[in-house]
């Protein structure tokens, strides 16, 4: 079972802490938003004598305004088309026990989010990675790379769409390659979409779940934790118009009884956030991406491609180790008394050897804070004594073919 390289540093970030040091969070998605006031006062007012289990697959009322809000979206499903679960976290690791057996393969692109590596061990599942490239801005891989990776073995595609780490956005012509990949092998396409609302440069979202002729093979991975920066709730949802998938699946959430009843209720007044919301909220997260992004591609030897969604960069640095790198800079650095702690890539790929000079960053803090956080990343850079500037690593956004 790997340690999340989310995660794993937080030891040196608390000693640098009690060192009276200021540690600038770009390592963990969880946003400073403030958390839509619905939710809050759905709390706060919650009303009942008897904290009760729901039901397995979440209260009713909660999955008909969820199908509601997908609706929206032309999804077209029902109520019984979605099982609620304790994350999307769950929800993953739900659908590879419910659709593959030990042994099975799913093929990913990397880097992809780290604890997709844990929930398939826990699955007893076998990840087949395809290589995207920070040169393209970690587009889709050709489809004959995908084919090169499929064995009698192979049961599903995975996507995280908008991207994390990469915040890159699919195509409609990207999912479209991919459907035509699912229905010649018979395969399911899963597809996280946590971060669905939040795409930016006017770019549009495009779900598997539009794609006419692939309702039997698709299913969804849903969360509230960043829609609504509510990431402690711990709601998520399954999603598929296969009732095969869902009786199977309903089996395993009948296992673990049921999702959380206060949190259903926060989760259930979440789908009245209005429009406006969202629109301050992507405006925020842009201005914050723009800034992060340009600040990075300012220092000598860093290249970072612009995401077009998702709240995320990974960014290549002038070192010989990333890992190395960020715990250098919690244990042994600080500027003004700041530092900065980051997500070593390497942990969100499953190639051995990749991402070894890149990290990930989430632009979840306010710009003040973020200006300073890059201040101190400039600064440390300098300093650190792996320091390697490589006249090949040209600071260059390569269009995709």
């Amino acid at each position: 079972m790997p340690y999340s390289p989310i995660r794993k540093l937080t030891p040196y970030a608390e000693q640098a802490k009690r060192e009276g040091k200021k540690v600038f969070h770009l390592n963990i998605g969880q946003p400073d938003i403030k958390t839509p006031e619905s939710m809050m006062n759905a709390i706060r007012n919650v009303d009942f004598e008897v904290w009760a289990y729901t039901r397995s697959e979440g209260s009713l009322a909660y999955r008909t305004k969820l199908a509601n809000y997908y609706n929206k979206y032309d999804y077209h499903v029902s109520p019984d088309d979605i099982l609620v679960t304790c994350g999307a976290s769950e929800a993953i690791v739900i659908a590879m026990q419910s659709c593959l057996d030990s042994g099975d393969e799913v093929i990913i692109p990397e880097p992809f989010y780290a604890n997709y590596s844990s929930f398939a061990w826990m699955s007893g599942v076998v990840i087949k990675p395809v290589m995207s490239y920070i040169e393209t801005g970690f587009a889709l891989p050709p489809i004959s790379e995908f084919e090169k990776q499929i064995t009698d073995k192979t049961r599903a595609i995975f996507i995280c769409n908008p991207n994390n780490p990469s915040g890159y956005l699919y195509s409609l012509e990207e999912l479209i390659e991919l459907k035509k990949l699912c229905l010649k092998y018979d395969l399911y396409l899963f597809a996280d979409e946590a971060y669905r609302e939040f795409c930016y440069d006017e770019e549009q979202f495009y779900s598997p779940m539009h794609l006419e002729g692939l309702e039997q093979h698709v299913i969804v991975f849903d969360s509230v934790s960043k829609r609504y920066s509510a990431c402690g709730a711990r709601v998520g949802c399954f999603v598929t118009k296969n009732r095969e998938v869902i009786d199977t699946a309903l089996k395993f959430a009948q296992a673990r009884l049921s999702p959380g009843m206060v949190d259903q209720i926060a989760a259930e007044a979440g789908t009245e956030t209005p429009d406006d919301w969202f629109i301050e909220t992507r405006e925020e997260y842009t201005s914050r991406r723009d800034l992060l992004v340009e600040s990075l591609n300012k220092m000598e030897g860093v290249f970072c491609p612009k995401p077009k969604g998702a709240f995320y960069v990974v960014a290549r640095l002038p070192v010989d180790d990333s890992e190395k790198f960020c715990q250098w800079v919690l244990e042994k650095f600080s500027y003004e008394n700041q530092t900065v702690m980051m997500a070593p890539a390497a942990g969100f790929y499953s190639t051995e050897g990749a991402g070894t000079d890149e990290v990930r960053l989430a632009y979840v803090l306010n710009k003040e804070e973020l200006k300073k956080a890059m201040i101190c990343l400039e600064k440390a850079l300098l300093e650190y004594p792996g320091r390697t500037l490589r006249a090949d690593l040209a600071n260059t956004l390569i269009e995709p073919k």
